[in-house]
Formats: C-alpha cells, structure tokens, sequence
C-alpha cells in the first residue's frame, strides 16, 4: 500500500459530527501514552502528522484521518489515565461507547497495548467489551523494540493468555522505531477495504 494522502478531516465528540462518506473505518484504541501517534505516522509514513504528547490524556476528541480518499484511521480517546477527572473520563467512555455500538462502516479496531507490560485491567476490559459487540480486533504491541529478542516470544505468550485472544484476532507486534509489524498492519488494511 502506498500513501498518497493523508488528511485530519474530522475532530468529533458526537455522531453529528462523524464523516457521512460511508468508508471504510479503522478504529486506533488503547491506553493513554500507549503509542497511537506514533503507530498512526508510522502507518502513513509521516514524521510528525498525528501529533504525539508526553502528556498522557491529550487526545479529547475522535480524530478522522483520511487515507488515500479510501478509508479512515479513527483515533479515539486513551483510557485508563487517572488524572483526568471522573466526569471527563465518563463522557470519554460513552463518547467511544456510541462509536463502537453504533458505527456500521468501522471494519476492524486496532487495540494498542505496551509490550513491555502484561496488560492492565483496563487493557482486559476494553478486549472483552469488545468481544461482547463481536468486533473484530487485531491486538498491537508496541514499544516492541524495547524489549530484548530473548524475552520477546514469552511475552508475547504472556500477552494473548492473559488477553485469551479469540480465534480470528490478529496480534501483531510493532514499533515506530524499526518499522516491525507496519507492512503487516497496512496489509490487514488493504485485505479488509
């Protein structure tokens, strides 16, 4: 696949708002500081387009980024960052709620965990919410590069037992840094539009 265009079309917080072009979606969730900026540049092969924060809890609104005029990366809101107050993570959560429950043109969710780390109970609870709605997700380790070669396929184990991940979901491990697992995720892209 390759990446002629790429353009933040939409910055929602209601249905209203959504891209009404009916094309594909493709939607980017995970924890707060997970890597979602960086998995999205590395995706369209752009330096600095989705911009990436040190400061978890950044993105407050669902980001439509239009991709060759074919599909969009949706960007939701990072859960599970305790600063940011109940009421705001509250209306995060029934603002990504409507998205997953009622989107029809959404074809996969691409759920982002560190792989550093055995996922949070956030991380376990975001995967099983989404197994109820019977959408089909390909799990994303980032941060791949960070852990050494030796230690990567245990953690990997560790990683889809404690998700028990569902025959049909992908897991791919990835980093912005080495590029592993970006040919991977635009193929999924490509077979599914």
């Amino acid at each position: 696949m390759k990446i002629n265009s790429v353009e933040l079309t939409v910055s929602a917080v209601r249905r209203s708002q959504y891209p009404t072009d009916n094309k594909p979606e493709f939607l980017l969730i995970g924890r707060s500081n997970v890597g979602k900026s960086s998995f999205i540049n590395t995706i369209i092969g752009r330096k600095n387009y989705a911009r990436t924060s040190a400061t978890p809890g950044k993105t407050q609104t669902i980001n439509f980024y239009l991709v060759n005029d074919e599909f969009y990366l949706v960007d939701a809101p990072g859960y599970g960052y305790a600063a940011l107050n109940k009421t705001k993570q509250k209306k995060f959560g029934l603002m990504v709620e409507d998205y997953l429950t009622n989107r029809k043109n959404l074809k996969n969710v691409f759920m982002l965990i560190d792989f550093r780390h055995r996922p949070t109970n956030d991380d376990l609870m975001m995967y099983n919410y989404l197994k109820y709605y019977q959408l089909p997700v390909t799990i994303v380790a980032t941060k791949v590069d960070k852990v050494g070669v030796t230690l990567q396929q245990k953690q990997r184990s560790t990683i889809m037992e404690d998700l028990d991940l569902v025959v049909g979901d992908d897991f791919v491990m990835f980093s912005n840094v080495t590029k592993a697992g970006k040919n991977e995720i635009r193929e999924k892209i490509e077979r599914t539009i």
